[in-house]
């Protein structure tokens, strides 16, 4: 039997459709995947790298994989980058699977590039970014105009203990400048080591941009900070907006963003993680006596709009690629299942 390009058939192919009905979503059953926990990883970390692929997820109970991805692509695109990268799995793990017989004609696997879709999702969260920065910019000014700093930090001085004297400290340690170029520069190097260098660019850019334009903002400003109480911490310079509130915004806010895009299986929890962090550095220079409640909503406000500036930035300036096209021929794979 010889093997040949083709439209898919799945005809001894290394995957078959279960369910492709839905544009943008299809299952299928990958030939090796069944108890095979070193192919799940393989392939679902590999799929996550194409720009293309939303989501992947393999069970290994029942062999079958689930795909969520752009509607740009077709499934036949999805289908054979699946066959191409369990095809590679194999070569490199002998006795999994052979295919020793096939061929592709490289010169039908060529560049597609669909930055407007990745930009039109970007822009697809302004609206309630938007939404956030006017309740907190309004929320900024109702306090402000009703005098209600003074009573709301005179409120939270009634839960001071040493118990949470410690826990606000180290809270506000993780919005200090150092910790977060510490944190920017490690989490950058991680970005590329795994060739996100556009990615970790941009998480410079908003680093540092955002510690330039809270300066100014203080200057600008220049406004004095609360005197309520001793104070268990040292602070400089201005309080209006809260570096801590804006540039932890800035910096938790893309880390979370990028680490959702490459594991969007958890984006829920590591989105939920970020704000966590993010508002509990808030809280915490609140606690401890350092900021008006003003500047720290206006902080987030602040962060906020220079965080999205930057994913639009990235989103425009990195292009989604696939490596196949939507139209893409699989080759016909032969061999059969080792044990």
């Amino acid at each position: 039997m010889t093997t040949a390009l083709r439209t898919i058939t799945y005809n001894n192919s290394l995957i078959t459709p279960v369910h492709t009905a839905v544009t943008g979503r299809a299952r299928y059953k990958v030939r090796g995947l069944y108890s095979n926990k070193a192919l799940k990883k393989y392939l679902e970390s590999q799929l996550l790298q194409h720009k293309a692929i939303v989501r992947a997820i393999c069970n290994c109970s029942t062999g079958n994989i689930l795909v969520l991805y752009h509607p740009n692509f077709g499934q036949n695109a999805i289908a054979g980058l699946i066959q191409k990268i369990v095809s590679d799995f194999s070569r490199s793990n002998v006795g999994y699977i052979d295919c020793t017989s096939y061929t592709v004609n490289k010169s039908t696997i060529p560049t597609q590039v669909v930055s407007e879709q990745k930009v039109k999702i970007a822009s697809s969260t302004l609206v309630p970014v938007a939404g956030a920065v006017s309740a907190l910019a309004l929320c900024t000014l109702l306090v402000y105009t009703r005098g209600l700093d003074e009573r709301v930090l005179l409120t939270i001085q009634k839960l001071h203990s040493p118990f949470f004297h410690n826990v606000m400290v180290g809270a506000t340690l993780l919005g200090e400048g150092i910790s977060l170029l510490l944190v920017s520069g490690l989490y950058g190097n991680w970005l590329l080591r795994h060739n996100r260098r556009q990615d970790a660019n941009t998480l410079m850019v908003a680093t540092f941009g955002g510690i330039g334009l809270n300066c100014i903002l203080k200057l600008l400003f220049a406004r004095s900070r609360p005197l309520l109480w001793d104070r268990i911490v040292e602070v400089s310079h201005h309080s209006f907006p809260s570096g801590h509130s804006m540039v932890s915004m800035v910096v938790y806010g893309y880390i979370a963003y990028t680490l959702a895009k490459q594991y969007p299986q958890y984006r829920n929890q590591i989105s939920t993680l970020a704000v966590a962090v993010i508002m509990a550095i808030g809280f915490s220079r609140l606690y401890l006596g350092v900021h008006w409640l003003t500047d720290v909503t206006a902080g987030y406000a602040a962060g906020l709009v220079w965080l999205s500036a930057c994913i639009l930035f990235n989103a425009q300036s990195n292009p989604v690629k696939s490596l196949i096209p939507a139209n893409y021929l699989v080759p016909e794979l032969r061999g059969q299942f080792q044990n």
